[in-house]
């Protein structure tokens, strides 16, 4: 009898597991939709990735909401050229995650060149079975 209760057990685990990773896997998906439209933007395509109440937060204190954030990329004001990811680990809890990563970015802000290196967290939340940005925040690190 418990010889068929461990496996049991083991069966549930690697379920659960193989679910979490699973949605682990969305939403990277998801965020890696985000950092391509934020190269190249576009007003419906960051919509439906960002959540109505979006709270984004940059390394210098200013937050942007939904609006705010969409009009600088397309309009150019905030543009990224490259941008690229590393170090990004993901957390899923029920139908929130919280994504970390390191950036590197290529940006044109305002036609003028530069470069960034930040730190970010994002929280992403599920809504109607879809990843969506709920917030971010970056810092510049130590």
């Amino acid at each position: 009898m418990k010889k068929y209760s461990l496996s049991f057990l083991f069966v549930i685990f690697v379920t659960l597991v193989s679910a979490q990773q699973k949605e682990m896997d969305k939403v990277a998906r998801a965020a890696e939709a985000f950092r391509l439209a934020m190269i190249d933007p576009d007003a419906n395509k960051l919509s439906l990735l960002i959540t109505d109440s979006l709270s984004y937060g940059h390394s210098g204190g200013h937050i942007d909401h939904k609006q705010e954030f969409i009009d600088k990329l397309v309009s150019g004001k905030s543009d990224f050229v490259q941008i690229n990811i590393s170090h990004q680990q993901i957390q899923v809890y029920k139908k929130t995650a919280i994504l970390r990563h390191d950036l590197e970015a290529t940006t044109n802000d305002n036609g003028k060149p530069g470069t960034v290196k930040l730190s970010v967290l994002q929280v992403w939340v599920k809504e109607n079975g879809q990843w969506k940005l709920a917030a971010r925040q970056a810092v510049h690190p130590s």
